[in-house]
């Protein structure tokens, strides 16, 4: 009996050596201080303004939330073929989007959201036959989704950014069996990224809470419950900052900004660049709000050579933008980052041209 517990007293031992060796190697810090975004203990780009707006604090991202997406539904799959190989690879995918990374980085992107139930494979849609989620029906992970996402969050450490993993998509929650599943996959998600040591990653809890979502909990009126959990876990004195986002154009209710480390908004369906601006005000008004950073995570509207365009104007009201694009009618496969299969790469005119002005803006 005593060699009994020996034994496990020396594979508990092991254990939290493994776990604290996790978090000591682990590169990169973000913080929130304020409205600014802190990685490393500096601010985002530190000292730069562009055009008289300032940018130090702010926090430069794309929506790649396909980068660990599988299908398991077996009528589907062969929707996501890859145009060379005629098969789809989901292994291929998260490989070649970590080949990007460094790419992305060095034109001064520091975040970029990725999902764990990903989101439209077709840019946007209304029935989801597909089954991409890293959840099982009651809420328990799916270990190969997570092995995927565990690559990418290293690959992000090494590289000093800061992603933000969002836990459910509209059209995939219905997955779940009941509420309880919810609150489960929140719970494993999290101890997940706790017990990895990751110290540079944020949470979306539900991308557009206020879109067709079948669970109560993911609905405006309760989602922040969830964001509620989600800061309750810590481990080792320390936990994740967290918020959940709206549909395009919408300004977030009071109890999602009273419990946000971070306000996120969606820029979809605002066409006019002056109503970003007025979306950042109205949301700075709501009661509750306390001065937080605000982000814009998903945004699908270019005109990058432009002065004014969705993108400029966040930067003028001192909002971090977010770039969403996806494969459109006819398009070929270098276009969109959310279109299955994806080409990760800075290949269409879109991509140069969020890009080229991404470094313009940020002085890389």
């Amino acid at each position: 009996m005593k060699t009994f517990f020996t034994s496990i007293f020396a594979l508990l031992l092991i254990s939290f050596s493994l776990n604290s060796f996790a978090q000591q190697k682990r590169k990169t810090l973000v913080e929130i201080r304020g409205d600014q975004f802190f990685i490393n203990d500096k601010p985002t780009y530190p000292g730069r303004y562009w055009k008289g707006n300032k940018i130090e604090g702010l926090l430069m991202n794309s929506r790649m939330v396909q980068g660990i997406f599988d299908d398991l539904n077996p009528e589907t799959v062969k929707n996501w073929e890859y145009p060379d190989t005629k098969a789809w690879d989901a292994d291929r995918n998260t490989a070649e989007f970590i080949a990007q990374m460094p790419n992305w980085k060095a034109h001064g992107l520091l975040s970029f959201t990725i999902n764990l139930q990903g989101g439209s494979p077709f840019g946007y849609s209304q029935g989801q036959p597909w089954i991409n989620s890293a959840f099982t029906e009651s809420g328990e992970i799916r270990e190969d989704y997570f092995q995927r996402l565990e690559k990418i969050l290293d690959r992000a450490d090494e590289l000093g950014m800061a992603p933000i993993v969002g836990f459910f998509y509209f059209g995939q929650d219905e997955r779940f069996t009941d509420e309880k599943a919810v609150i489960r996959a929140v719970e494993n998600a999290v101890d997940w990224i706790l017990e990895k040591g990751y110290t540079n990653v944020l949470i979306e809890v539900n991308n557009e809470c206020n879109v067709r979502y079948d669970h109560e909990i993911l609905q405006p009126e309760r989602v922040h419950e969830l964001i509620n959990l989600v800061k309750s876990k810590e481990k080792d004195g320390r936990r994740l900052l967290v918020s959940t986002s709206y549909g395009g154009g919408a300004v977030p209710k009071e109890n999602v900004v009273k419990s946000s480390d971070f306000i996120l908004l969606h820029g979809n369906g605002v066409k006019d660049p002056h109503k970003i601006t007025a979306q950042v005000e109205a949301t700075r008004n709501v009661a509750g709000y306390s001065g937080q950073p605000i982000l814009y995570n998903e945004d699908d509207h270019f005109d990058f050579d432009q002065e004014l365009n969705n993108f400029t104007a966040a930067t003028a009201a001192y909002a971090s933008w977010g770039f969403f694009d996806y494969r459109m009618k006819d398009e070929g496969f270098e276009q969109g980052y959310q279109s299955v299969p994806v080409d990760w790469g800075i290949n269409s005119d879109r991509k140069k041209g969020f890009f080229n002005l991404l470094k313009e803006i940020t002085g890389y």
